[in-house]
């Protein structure tokens, strides 16, 4: 039989990428979607920002913390079963939608400071968001962190971004850019790519089927066109993470494309940050959930502890 990744029909709406209610509501970010499950304290999960990016990945997480606390798993505008129109894509949209599931969650919860984590590139929006409201976080957790690789500081202009113009122009060109778009998200090529995050060819099975199907959905081009030409990176980035006066918990892998940190040991100096490194590759809550989990909740048991 012919999987998802071998046919040539037409793939099925998108579904659910993670158990529990699926929350659609509209905010200053547009229209979002969150997947809320457990009882308990909440916990604030972000996915990272690539071609086929979703709440999917979070699913490790998402599935053994709601048998404590109330998991509230967010898909970024332009990602999953959020708002993908056609429309510019920059941090402050992405902290936004931050800011919105934060309002959510309050809104069920009350007012007092919660935790949340986030992967990859969306350290860099809940470290804005931190910035900007710190009094509705309690800790942060920053999985894989962007902006910390070699030896150059991005300390650009508040606010300011990465971004290529000619890049974005190039691949917003008409008539090419989602068949450009379709070709980067090939079944082969979303493969190759797990595989270098992974460094490794054990790569989650389930989560590359469901990015198969998200890239083929309407609107699925417009938000990373903006990621491949650096619109969603912020030249600002070291700044804000030694902005932030909550407790931060970095961790990161050691194997394939994300294994650069180099940086991170200005932050570690400070009072405020400790880290944990662990024998993966870019998303260790894949690979090794427990010891993943038992590292985190030791930092959320006593937040700032070196």
């Amino acid at each position: 039989m012919a999987t998802l990744a071998e046919s040539s029909e037409m793939p099925p709406a998108l579904p659910p990428a993670l158990d529990g209610e699926c929350v659609r509501w509209q905010g200053r970010a547009g229209g979002l979607c969150a997947y809320v499950a457990g009882r308990g304290p909440p916990l604030l999960l972000i996915h990272s920002v690539n071609a086929v990016a979703a709440a999917a990945e979070m699913r490790p997480l998402h599935e053994h913390y709601r048998t404590a606390r109330t998991v509230f798993s967010l898909d970024l505008p332009g990602f999953g079963g959020s708002e993908r129109s056609d429309r510019v894509y920059t941090p402050r949209l992405m902290t936004d939608a931050i800011h919105d599931v934060v309002g959510l969650i309050r809104e069920r919860h009350g007012t007092a400071p919660l935790d949340a984590l986030a992967l990859s590139l969306s350290a860099e929006f809940l470290a804005r968001a931190a910035v900007e409201t710190p009094s509705a976080f309690r800790t942060l957790a920053l999985v894989s962190p962007t902006g910390l690789r070699g030896s150059r500081q991005r300390r650009g202009p508040p606010g300011a971004t990465l971004g290529v113009p000619w890049v974005y122009r190039l691949l917003r060109a008409p008539g090419w850019s989602r068949a450009l778009f379709d070709g980067l998200t090939r079944p082969g090529v979303i493969r190759y790519f797990l595989r270098r995050t992974w460094g490794s060819k054990d790569i989650d099975a389930a989560l590359w089927q469901y990015d198969i199907l998200t890239a083929r959905q309407p609107g699925a081009q417009f938000a990373p066109l903006y990621f491949l030409s650096a619109y969603l990176f912020s030249a600002d980035v070291l700044d804000l993470y030694e902005r932030l006066t909550a407790p931060v918990w970095l961790s990161h892998g050691v194997r394939g494309d994300f294994t650069d940190y180099r940086l991170k040991s200005l932050l570690l100096a400070r009072p405020n940050w400790t880290g944990t490194v662990f024998p993966t590759g870019a998303l260790p809550h894949f690979e090794v959930l427990d010891e993943f989990t038992a590292a985190y909740d030791r930092f959320l048991a006593a937040p700032g502890a070196p």
